[in-house]
């Protein structure tokens, strides 16, 4: 019998999975690009004799306007490879890669939201408290780690924080498991930002708790993101949730044909209690992420804990988001320290990027990981679509002769994302990376960690999407005795993977790594 549910479980599981890709098909990109291509061909065609009468002046005209459209492209701020991508598709198809490109840096559907965030992250800045002496104090500690936090605060106002334990989950399971005795002793208020929110046994153990809470006078908030009105929840979900005392939204709702799943999505995971504790890392609010639900295999993610002044960093971003489009942005009330701090060691640096500032916080961390390790870098991303850059800090990092290793999927949760992943494997072989494939099933966290001193735990996979695209949120960890953990999760993780040999790439995944190679001209679009 309960291997019959199982299966009932899996098959409605799929089934779901879809109906999830039509939905995206229809309300994504996919769509207009569709619509796109059509139009392109019909113009070819549907004109053809009037063409060939006018050949030289059509090819003249079409050469200066792709010219043209080609110089405009090139002189954007965008990321190197995101320019070739467009440069390519506007050369091969003029009118489609003009009216594709138009449609999506317009981005009609999320420009007032983009000014009234912007707004609000500016305004947040207020309120980051003085760290003079403490910023003095890891001069003398770390210089590298101060020229960071320099830049963390003059690029996005995010403050270094000490006094604060640090706890490490290597599983979904163990987080919320933690997530619901925290719920419990919520005193105050509960803050909760997410990308996903799905109805079913994880949602509905927190729900039941957030109801609880409300009883008990607690104030509880509840944001997601516009997506999870496609594939998980209905259109008027807040509302349902505001009847029963919560206060919810749903940020940047997507709507078809103006705004697609791609654009400036809200990819962060925090959750806030009374100030004094937060959550982040990779873990959904959906029984995939703790293997209640099983699709893709086991579902290895991670997540932290952080419980004293840290966790003001977190209540910072939340109310980033959440007063976006408030017409009395209220913050203050919210900020202040816990009284009962721990006395710990080391240092916790939360922090968000935008993808509305044109600085690329989340891969300039990570770069600075790669290019400041001594002895190793252990990486886990469930996706691995590189720019130039990443690709390269990788490759040199190992040649120099530090210790880089990257823990991927084995069943992978998208072909594609699967296939542009392994067409690097060859680069990064050669230059001594060490990758291997989780085979239980799908790795989906976020995590470096390097030379026993430095770890980050967050959303930002190694994708255009998390780097460049979505709103994303991370602990920087330095020195924390958490580091001991993530280090033997590492370790435990890498036992229950395949390394990657030369066989592998050159003859297992050839099929994959030309897959991949035909998807690269197109990957920073996707």
């Amino acid at each position: 019998m309960q291997r019959n549910n199982s299966n009932h479980n899996e098959h409605n599981s799929l089934i779901q999975s879809g109906r999830r890709g039509i939905l995206r098909i229809i309300f994504g990109r996919s769509m207009v690009i569709l619509l796109l291509l059509v139009l392109q061909f019909f113009l070819v065609f549907a004109r053809l004799y009037d063409v060939f009468q006018d050949i030289p002046l059509l090819f003249g005209g079409v050469e200066i306007f792709t010219a043209i459209m080609l110089l405009h492209v090139l002189n954007t701020r965008d990321n190197p490879s995101i320019k070739l991508s467009w440069s390519i598709i506007i050369a091969v198809l003029p009118v489609f890669g003009t009216l594709l490109y138009f449609f999506v840096q317009l981005d009609l559907g999320h420009r007032m939201v983009k000014k009234m965030v912007e707004s609000s992250i500016e305004e947040c800045g207020k309120y980051a408290p003085d760290q003079t002496e403490l910023i003095g104090r890891l001069k003398h500690e770390d210089k590298n780690l101060a020229n960071l936090v320099h830049y963390m605060r003059h690029h996005g106002n995010f403050p270094i924080y000490t006094n604060t334990q640090v706890t490490y989950f290597p599983l979904g399971e163990d987080k919320f498991k933690q997530m619901l005795i925290q719920l419990e002793k919520a005193e105050k208020f509960i803050f909760m930002e997410y990308f996903i929110i799905a109805d079913g046994y994880m949602w509905q153990k927190i729900l039941d708790t957030l109801c609880r809470k409300v009883r008990q006078g607690v104030e509880v908030r509840v944001l997601y993101d516009g997506t999870a009105a496609i594939y998980n929840l209905p259109y008027g979900y807040p509302k349902q949730l505001q009847r029963l005392g919560i206060q919810c939204k749903m940020f940047s709702p997507v709507r078809p044909f103006v705004s697609t799943y791609h654009n400036n999505r809200d990819h962060r995971k925090i959750l806030v209690v009374d100030g004094k504790v937060a959550f982040t890392g990779g873990i959904n609010l959906e029984d995939r992420y703790i293997n209640k639900e099983r699709v893709f295999g086991h579902w290895k993610d991670t997540a932290v804990m952080v419980q004293g002044e840290a966790a003001q960093g977190f209540t910072l971003m939340f109310l980033q988001m959440w007063n976006y489009n408030e017409k009395v942005r209220v913050f203050e009330p919210y900020l202040k320290l816990p009284e009962d701090v721990p006395v710990t060691d080391g240092f916790v640096l939360p922090y968000g990027d935008s993808p509305l500032d044109n600085e690329n916080v989340g891969e300039m961390v990570y770069l600075n990981i790669l290019n400041q390790a001594r002895d190793y870098v252990y990486i886990m991303t469930p996706y691995l679509i590189l720019d130039h850059e990443m690709l390269t800090a990788l490759c040199f990092a190992a040649r120099r002769g530090v210790d880089v290793r990257l823990i991927l999927p084995h069943i992978p949760d998208k072909k594609y994302a699967f296939a542009l992943a392994r067409s690097h494997y060859g680069e990064l072989y050669e230059a001594g990376v060490k990758i291997y494939e989780y085979t239980p099933g799908f790795v989906h966290a976020k995590v470096f960690l390097s030379d026993d001193e430095h770890a980050v735990v967050g959303t930002i996979n190694l994708d255009y999407r998390s780097l460049y695209l979505h709103f994303e949120c991370a602990a920087y960890l330095y020195k924390v005795p958490a580091l001991a953990d993530i280090l033997a999760d590492f370790r435990k993780t890498m036992e229950k993977c395949h390394r990657i040999t030369r066989e592998d790439i050159q003859k297992r995944f050839f099929l994959y790594r030309l897959f991949g190679r035909l998807l690269k001209f197109i990957a920073p679009l996707m």
